[in-house]
C-alpha cells in the first residue's frame, strides 16, 4: 500500500508499507480521503518533532470503508462507510480518571505521535470509529473531523443563538467556526488577512460579515457594529501575535475568548493584557480538540446538507503530492481545504 511520510526538515515522500491484520478491537480500513491540516503543517514546519517519531505517516481528517475487522468487534462490519476520531488516551491521569480523557495528559494522536490516515489501509482501534450515513460521500467525510473542532469550540464558547461573535483566522478551521455558528443562529465577523479566503467566505451566502485587519481597525469595526458594547465571544484562530493583541479589546463586559490557534511556547508566546480580563470580567477559554458528542454533531450536520461544506474545498491532489499541497497551505496561496484521494 502507499503511504505518505513526514521525514523531519521539510521532507515528505510517498512509501511502500504493508496492511496490518486488525488485532482484537481494531478495524482496517480502506482510507478513501484525508485532509490536510494546520496540524500537519506544524508537523511540516518542525514544530512538532518532539512527538513526530521519524518517519512518521502522517493525517488524522479522513474516511473510507471497513476492509477487514478483528475479532470482538460487532459495532462496525465489513463494507460500512467511516471516519476515524483520531485521539488515544492513557486512562489513569487525573484528566482520564475525571472523564475527560480527550484532553488526557498523555494523549495521543493518531498521525501526529503515531501513524496516521494517509495511506492506502490504517488499522486503528474499533472505539475511535464512527459511521457516516449515505447522506454523506466518503469525500465530505473527511471532513467531519474538523467539522467536530468547530463543534466543540463554540460548544466551549458557549455560543447561543443571537449572540455576536468574531471569529480571527479565515482558515478552514475559522471558516467552519463561523459557518456553524451563523447556523446556530449567532451573528458573525470573520476577520482575515488573505483575499482568496475572505472572499470565498463572502461567496457562500450565508450572512457572515468578513474584513481585512489590515485595511480596517477591527477594534472600532467592533465597537461601531455594537454600539460601543462589545461582542459575546471571540475565537482567536491564528494563533498571531497580533491577534491575540487585539482579542480582549473586542468583547463585551464579561464576554468570552476561546483560544483555538496554536501559540508558540513562552518567551515567544504573546502578550495578553490581563488587566482589561480583571476589569471587564472577561473569560479566557482553550479549546484542544473535541469530544465523541462534538463528531455526533458534525455527522449530523453534514448529513443534513445545510452546511455547504462542498464549497470550502479548494483541491483534491494525490497521496505523491501531499508534499506540494502543504507548501501551497504554507505560502498562503488560494487554498482553503485541501483533500488527498487516497484510493490509489
Amino acid at each position: 500500500m502507499k503511504s505518505v511520510l513526514y521525514e523531519g526538515d521539510r521532507q515528505i515522500r510517498t512509501g511502500i508499507c504493508e496492511p496490518e491484520k486488525p488485532d482484537v478491537g481494531q478495524v482496517r480500513i480502506q482510507v478513501a480521503y484525508g485532509g490536510i491540516c494546520g496540524t500537519d503543517l506544524h508537523i511540516f514546519y518542525g514544530d512538532m518533532d518532539n512527538r513526530v517519531e521519524k518517519p512518521q505517516i502522517i493525517g488524522h481528517e479522513m474516511s473510507g470503508v471497513i476492509a477487514e475487522v478483528g475479532a470482538g468487534v460487532d459495532r462496525v462490519k465489513v463494507g460500512d462507510r467511516v471516519t476515524v476520531m483520531p485521539l488515544k488516551s492513557c486512562g489513569k491521569c487525573t484528566a482520564c480518571r475525571n472523564g475527560i480523557g480527550y484532553i488526557c495528559h498523555n494523549l495521543q494522536v493518531l498521525g501526529v505521535d503515531r501513524p496516521g490516515a494517509f495511506q492506502s489501509s490504517w488499522t486503528v482501534p474499533a472505539n475511535l470509529v464512527f459511521p457516516l450515513p449515505d447522506s454523506i460521500s466518503l469525500k465530505y467525510g473527511a471532513l467531519i473531523e474538523p467539522l467536530a473542532v468547530a463543534c466543540h469550540d463554540l460548544r466551549m464558547g458557549k455560543v447561543q443563538a443571537g449572540e455576536s461573535v468574531v471569529v480571527l483566522g479565515g482558515g478552514p478551521i475559522g471558516a467552519l467556526i463561523a459557518m456553524v455558528a451563523q447556523h446556530m443562529g449567532a451573528n458573525v465577523l470573520l476577520s482575515e488577512i488573505n483575499t482568496f479566503r475572505r472572499e470565498m467566505i463572502e461567496e457562500l451566502n450565508l450572512g457572515i460579515k468578513v474584513i481585512n485587519p489590515r485595511e480596517q481597525d477591527i477594534i472600532q469595526y467592533v465597537s461601531d457594529w455594537t454600539d460601543d458594547g462589545g461582542v459575546d465571544a471571540v475565537f482567536e484562530v491564528t494563533g498571531s501575535n497580533s491577534a491575540a493583541a487585539v482579542m480582549l479589546e473586542l468583547l463585551r463586559a464579561q464576554g468570552r475568548v476561546v483560544i483555538v490557534g496554536i501559540f508558540s511556547a513562552p518567551p515567544a508566546a504573546p502578550q495578553v493584557n490581563l488587566h482589561r480580563v480583571f476589569l471587564r470580567e472577561l473569560q479566557i477559554q482553550g479549546a484542544r480538540v473535541y469530544e465523541s458528542q462534538d463528531f455526533d454533531q458534525a455527522i449530523a450536520l453534514a448529513a443534513s446538507g445545510e452546511l455547504p461544506l462542498q464549497q470550502i474545498v479548494t483541491n483534491v491532489i494525490s497521496m505523491d503530492e501531499v508534499g506540494y499541497g502543504l507548501q501551497q497551505m504554507a505560502s498562503g496561496g488560494e487554498v482553503m481545504k485541501i483533500l488527498v484521494n487516497c484510493e490509489e
